[in-house]
């Protein structure tokens, strides 16, 4: 079931408010840019989810080349801190517009409520993303 959430940067220059269900799962993926950041997101649709301050202080980054089409995704950070807080997408066969929300930047969750959401392992680097990859231990 969804939740209200808030969250923000380290800094808090950035705040949001999503709708998540943690129990659907926390995602790890292994595409480039994942794992370098590591990054372990949720899902918000595109009406779920608000920045409610700082948008101005959000800066975007978008790899080239990308698998992606132009304006498809979007990785914004804190200009002040350099926290990425959440992404933005496209995919229409995925859930349309949302927000790939950095859990970690969820304030006031648990502990408990973070420990007991499956994990799910997307093998982005194989642009596979419904089947995990053969490793996951780095992830």
């Amino acid at each position: 079931m969804k939740k209200r959430y808030r969250g923000s940067c380290h800094c808090g220059t950035v705040e949001f408010e999503c709708q998540l269900d943690l129990a659907e799962g926390i995602r790890r993926c292994n595409c480039s840019f994942c794992a370098k950041t590591r990054m372990q997101k949720s899902f918000a649709l595109r009406d779920e989810f608000a920045i409610t301050r700082g948008k101005e202080a959000l800066t975007s980054y978008r790899a080239e080349p990308s698998n992606w089409r132009e304006g498809d995704v979007d990785h914004y950070f804190c200009s002040r801190c350099g926290i990425r807080p959440f992404s933005r997408g496209y995919l229409e066969d995925f859930l349309g517009h949302f927000y790939a929300v950095n859990v970690a930047c969820v304030d006031g969750v648990s502990d408990e409520e973070l420990g007991t959401a499956p994990i799910i392992y997307e093998n982005g680097r194989h642009d596979d993303y419904e089947n995990p990859p053969r490793d996951i231990r780095f992830m």
